[in-house]
């Protein structure tokens, strides 16, 4: 194991990362805030920290190899994580514990979206836009991890797809250096980044706010300025556009540079995955519709439609904003929602979830075994794009598939174990393991209430599930670090 070359790679992360903690000290001069200070010594502390690691050892160059590939990921996630929670230890506003500021951070950084802050309305604005901004930061940190960087480590739902060809087993590189590829896809993100935030401010959103919520929509990150998230504005216009660009983002970006290369959107209609997630939000849609019309649970069927429209779309790609609290919708849909979220956005998306290809996959394979059973002799091919799928990739698949699972009841049972009842507990996991946020129970508006032991067990599931669960687990085994 090439320490010294993991031990400078992480220092000069921590050091890049104390820059970002600098924007929201300029957001506090501008509105005139007296809250710039905590922003300010956090910069210097992951600084410092940072260089006092990276300068013993940065001369230190060499290739890293795929142990160190690994570490690195999870380190990248876990202390940037921690140390993004500098911040909000020094503030005075917030006075919140230590354990309640990493949550917050690593939830941010994660794009999950779950929090322990209440009162956002009254918070000064450098606070609101630091939070909004690591989202944003974490957004573009999951696109490049799944694009540019797991194909590399072999893992990770988008090496199921390649920018040039229909396949399933695919070199996911949208060029032929990661470099290349990196920079692209900063590209389209900081394009549907500024795009989003015109049309809020368009339909009625101050400079601030539209801004902030571009940095969290396009993230899928839930985040928002407001207690009442998305429900503060009152607008369907609004509403609208987060609709828009959360599918947008829930969908692979390969498929966008696809689309934005060729002029063309044909790269969408021929895409197995793409598909079937636009099927899914239809149907969502049609069943929460009907189901919450048909109860009179609000006053008109167009009432009905938005608000069933906008949970759906926003909980089923694991964004988590909202305009209603439909933890209180009567019957099954609270928990559909919920379970809408295990299926998540595509492979390559900012969105969580096990990812749609995987579930189309599933499935695909289930329907196999049932043919199997009438047809003990044929030979089925389980096929993606019209491509035959190889047996290895589905194996895979069922391995994320069954040990994922595994990790959500074990997870469930420590938290029931801990004091939490079963609806919280259940939701709670898929909410932090899905990356979505806001759960059910207790934990329908925030995490606050939530012990200390939890919320650090909490933390892991958010990091495990944004890591997509092998990336996590390969370095905990013993097995990793014998040499």
């Amino acid at each position: 194991m090439q320490l010294f070359i993991i031990q400078r790679i992480l220092g000069l992360l921590m050091v890049l990362f104390s820059f970002t903690m600098l924007p929201p000290v300029l957001v506090g001069w501008i509105y005139n805030d007296l809250s710039i200070a905590p922003f300010i010594k956090g910069f210097l502390l992951v600084f410092i920290v940072g260089a006092v690691l990276w300068f013993p050892v940065r001369h230190r160059k060499r290739e890293l190899r795929l142990r160190e590939g690994f570490l690195v990921v999870v380190l990248f996630w876990s202390v940037l994580g921690m140390a993004g929670s500098a911040p909000l230890i020094f503030s005075h506003e917030l006075q919140i514990s230590f354990v309640d500021a990493v949550f917050e951070s690593v939830s941010a950084l994660t794009t999950t979206g779950a929090t322990v802050i209440v009162g956002l309305d009254d918070l000064p604005k450098s606070i609101l836009f630091y939070r909004q901004q690591l989202q944003w930061l974490g957004g573009m940190g999951i696109i490049v991890l799944a694009v540019a960087i797991l194909p590399i480590l072999g893992i990770g739902g988008i090496q199921l797809y390649r920018a040039e060809a229909p396949g399933p087993v695919k070199d996911s590189k949208l060029t032929p250096r990661i470099k290349g590829t990196a920079k692209l896809l900063w590209i389209i993100y900081l394009t549907f980044t500024v795009t989003c935030a015109v049309a809020y401010y368009l339909a009625g959103m101050d400079v601030f706010d539209a801004i902030s919520h571009s940095f969290s929509t396009v993230a899928i990150g839930g985040f928002s300025t407001h207690d009442a998230s998305m429900g503060y504005f009152n607008s369907h216009a609004i509403e609208l556009v987060a609709v828009v660009f959360m599918l947008l983002s829930g969908a692979n970006f390969s498929l966008h540079f696809i689309a934005w290369r060729s002029l063309s959107l044909k790269a969408y209609q021929r895409d197995s995955e793409f598909r079937l997630y636009g099927l899914l939000f239809v149907l969502l849609t049609i069943v929460t519709l009907a189901y919450l019309y048909f109860m009179h649970v609000y006053g008109s069927f167009s009432e009905s439609y938005y608000h069933a429209m906008f949970q759906v779309v926003s909980i089923a790609t694991t964004t988590g904003f909202t305009t209603t609290d439909y933890s209180h919708w009567p019957g099954f849909l609270p928990v559909l929602l919920v379970l809408a979220s295990f299926v998540g956005g595509c492979a390559g998306s900012t969105g969580g979830g096990m990812k749609v290809i995987r579930v189309l996959l599933l499935f695909k394979q289930g329907w196999r075994e049932v043919l199997r059973l009438i047809h003990p002799n044929a030979r089925i091919a389980i096929k993606l794009n019209k491509k035959p799928v190889d047996r290895s990739v589905i194996q895979a698949v069922w391995g994320f598939f069954s040990v994922y699972i595994g990790i959500f009841v074990l997870f469930m049972l420590i938290l029931m174990a801990a004091g939490m009842d079963q609806v919280t507990a259940f939701s709670a996991v898929a909410a932090t393991l899905n990356n979505l946020g806001p759960g059910l129970g207790e934990v329908a508006q925030n995490y606050k209430e939530v012990g200390d032991f939890s919320k650090w067990l909490l933390c892991l599931s958010m990091l495990m599930g944004r890591l997509e669960i092998f990336t996590l687990l390969v370095v905990l085994t013993p097995a990793f670090w014998r040499k």
